[in-house]
């Protein structure tokens, strides 16, 4: 019996045949069994990787890299995501290419695509914009395939936009059911999903609208935490409504970040900025006013710097259930008195929990090769199976 055979039946109890051929833009525009069909080929593809056998079902192709924000785990995630799967990465650089000079949105999604399998896209910084634009590429590239442009479409995941950071909350979900041994173990577990201080500003809210999004889809118990005037967005939060009324799990809000902490397995605290101020942020980078970008961040600074003791320290900590609750962060941290004099974390809980959350970054890459893989593969049991039986080594040991 293959080893395999644990993930196949598990996929053949799973309805999600419309993942083939489509892209991946919002968590909770898939169902519940195409969620979890991701986390199961994630977790084959990493049984392949720990034992040594090549993942590769492309033998030629490219995947195309579109970072319009700094990134250090997504963007090496999505890397070695393609790479596992046999594509080779390129990134488009718009500073050199020809977008400058008025090339348009189908001209360049079209002549990026020639050969190219997937594309990957990291537009979160203005509100109304980078889920727009994705899906605006996606229309050029389907125009492109129908009318003979490209001999196949590549599909698209989006590797975080202004609405959902769909790469990053599945991974932190793998790593839950990882630590919590099983999908069906996370039902009436408390997740407190806070807002921490930071010294900068600016922060995408699509991590904390993720986290929301996403986790009252297993009957978890989800807190959203943060001081008055921070807000996501409301369509969002919506969203989470009805994702806890249907699993049975509950979606809570407060502006206590002890209230959040209390009793919690697991604790998500991270700074974002509020999202009428990602709203008026927008609308200034679209007229060109610097000055008034440059008043409203020492307006935002000004605001945070009232909320400095929304950290999260041992003695929140301590709050939690058992006080050992798991500590997640997408990274890279605020870490007090490491990274900055004061943050989002304090060093020693960080550094307490400084493996667990490197594990946490590690399920990315597998959940990107998966989001791919289900895109690519028409019949996904057949082709776990077959890499198993073949038993290609990745490398001579």
């Amino acid at each position: 019996m293959l080893y395999m055979d644990k993930y196949i039946q598990k996929l053949n109890s799973a309805d999600f045949a419309n993942m083939y051929g489509d892209d991946f833009f919002l968590t909770w525009e898939k169902t519940r069994d195409e969620l979890d069909a991701v986390f199961i080929v994630a977790d084959a593809l990493r049984y392949l990787r720990e034992n040594n056998i090549s993942a590769k079902i492309f033998d030629s192709g490219l995947a195309i890299s579109l970072f319009r924000d700094n990134s250090t785990r997504t963007r090496f995630s999505f890397a070695s995501a393609c790479n596992l799967l046999g594509l080779e990465v390129q990134d488009l650089d718009e500073g050199k290419s020809q977008i400058a000079h008025g090339e348009t949105v189908r001209e360049t999604a079209n002549m990026i695509s020639f050969m190219a399998d997937v594309i990957g896209i990291r537009d979160d910084m203005y509100i109304g914009k980078g889920n727009a634009y994705m899906r605006q590429v996606v229309k050029a590239v389907k125009e492109g395939a129908r009318d003979g442009i490209l001999e196949q479409r590549p599909t698209l995941v989006n590797l975080q936009c202004d609405i959902d950071h769909p790469t990053q909350v599945m991974a932190d979900t793998a790593h839950i059911i990882r630590e919590f041994g099983g999908v069906e173990n996370l039902k009436g577990k408390k997740i407190a999903m806070t807002w921490a201080y930071s010294p900068s500003y600016g922060k995408p809210l699509s991590v904390p609208q993720g986290v929301i999004g996403l986790m009252t889809r297993f009957g978890m118990d989800v807190t959203l935490a943060y001081p008055e005037g921070y807000e996501v967005m409301s369509g969002v939060e919506d969203i989470a409504r009805k994702h806890a009324a249907e699993s049975g799990g509950s979606f809570n809000k407060t502006n206590s970040m002890e209230e959040a902490f209390k009793d919690a397995d697991i604790v998500y605290p991270k700074s974002w900025a509020p999202f009428k101020a990602m709203e008026k942020r927008t609308e200034l980078y679209g007229n060109n006013n610097f000055t008034g970008i440059s008043t409203l961040e020492k307006e935002l600074l000004a605001q945070n710097s009232t909320h400095k003791n929304w950290e999260c320290t041992e003695e929140m900590m301590r709050l939690t259930k058992g006080g050992k609750a798991l500590y997640l962060h997408c990274l890279p941290a605020d870490i007090s008195g490491v990274s900055c004099e004061a943050g989002e974390v304090s060093a020693s809980v960080f550094d307490r929990y400084r493996v667990p959350l490197y594990k946490q970054a590690s399920f990315k890459p597998y959940v990107i090769a998966a989001m791919i893989f289900l895109s690519k593969v028409r019949d996904p049991q057949s082709t776990l199976a077959n890499l198993e039986t073949r038993a290609t080594l990745r490398k001579i040991l």
